[in-house]
């Protein structure tokens, strides 16, 4: 009886890393990486936009000609049209992270269904037509979620380095966190803005993406978005 209990927490434990971690397969594959030794990195951005950061990061990546990927939530698309508008005018690609941003792993078929459709609807008001792209909440995802991602005509991409920009100390702390960890080929998550309110504070992460650019352009690397870093497959 103890050796089940302690197979069964095993398992749970397993199944929770496996709904969460980046590179979990148990729940489907989804693209978290190009080819390790790659000198290409792609930035991407969640939970925007958001209202004034959204738009200093803008000015830092066209400072340094970078394009970004925007993993954008829906309600905040409707909520500012005009900086959906400013990503993608830029050059970026805009992508869907849901309209609310639930944690996916306990939703409902219909509540995923309804959450990825009305966050493409609301970007495509704002901006027009847009890519395929869908990054789930927190990268949550169970069973059959990535099959009816794809029944949707999305591809599901999640990401190979973190930055912890939510609570980081400093910009120094998020630049170290991605810049120690890049191998090449690498997808780095980050955010313009925050799941909960519009007007979150990512001032430091704006900082840091002007000092990380600058430091990996001088060793050769090249920022690209996901579809680009998608062709190297």
């Amino acid at each position: 009886m103890l050796g089940f209990a302690i197979a069964a927490g095993a398992a749970a434990v397993a199944a929770g890393y496996q709904s969460m971690a980046p590179a979990g397969r148990w729940f489907g594959r989804a693209f978290c990486s190009g080819p390790r030794g790659s000198k290409q990195i792609a930035l991407t951005f969640d939970d925007g936009p958001n209202d004034p950061h959204t738009l200093h990061l803008l000015d830092i990546l066209a400072k340094h000609d970078v394009r970004a990927t925007f993993f954008l939530i829906g309600r905040y698309a409707r909520q500012r049209p005009g900086i959906v508008r400013d990503i993608a005018n830029q050059g970026h690609v805009l992508a869907n992270h849901t309209f609310t941003h639930p944690l996916l792993i306990f939703a409902p078929g219909s509540q995923v269904r309804r959450e990825i459709i009305e966050c493409k609807q609301a970007i495509q008001d704002a901006a027009g037509e847009h890519s395929n792209l869908f990054r789930p909440p927190w990268g949550g995802r169970r069973p059959g979620l990535f099959r009816l991602v794809r029944q949707l005509g999305l591809d599901p991409i999640l990401w190979s380095v973190m930055g912890y920009d939510w609570n980081a100390p400093s910009a120094a702390y998020i630049e170290q966190r991605v810049a120690s960890r890049i191998r090449g080929g690498d997808v780095v998550l980050l955010h313009d803005g925050g799941h909960l309110a519009l007007g979150t504070d990512r001032s430091l992460t704006v900082q840091a993406v002007a000092r990380l650019i600058p430091r990996f352009k001088s060793s050769g690397h090249e920022f690209v978005t996901i579809p680009q870093i998608l062709t190297t497959q």
